[in-house]
């Protein structure tokens, strides 16, 4: 078995109607939520260990990386772009938000996914 780069973290639905989608999605899930800022909204695992889910709004949800994508959590985000590089995946862009950074990098296949420094 090999190091880990990354935990997984959420399943993140990209959005349009991000307080509908909310309202929807907490109430199914029967979870409250665990951090949340303008545009963003992270759940409450349903139990220990569980996987997070979390929404992002999006004005034309599912044009460029596809309507859901996993977050992952590293430890530091520059150190694991490049270990995600060297096993093929490739760097697609990075953002900055509330002091909360990430990096959408890519699977070999081209499939999106996130590496954050936790959240």
């Amino acid at each position: 078995m090999t190091e880990r780069v990354a935990k997984l973290g959420a399943a993140v639905i990209n959005v349009s109607d991000f307080e509908t989608e909310k309202t929807f999605w907490a109430a199914m899930l029967g979870t409250g939520i665990r951090s949340e800022f303008p545009g963003f909204c992270w759940f409450e695992p349903q139990h220990d260990g569980g996987v997070m889910l979390a929404l992002q709004a999006s004005p034309d949800p599912g044009a460029t990386s596809g309507r859901v994508h996993i977050d992952t959590q590293v430890d530091d985000v520059d150190e694991a772009r490049g270990a995600v590089e060297g096993l093929g995946g490739t760097f697609v862009e990075e953002h900055e938000a509330a002091g909360f950074r990430w990096a959408i990098m890519a699977d070999p296949e081209g499939n999106r996914f996130c590496i954050a420094s936790g959240h």
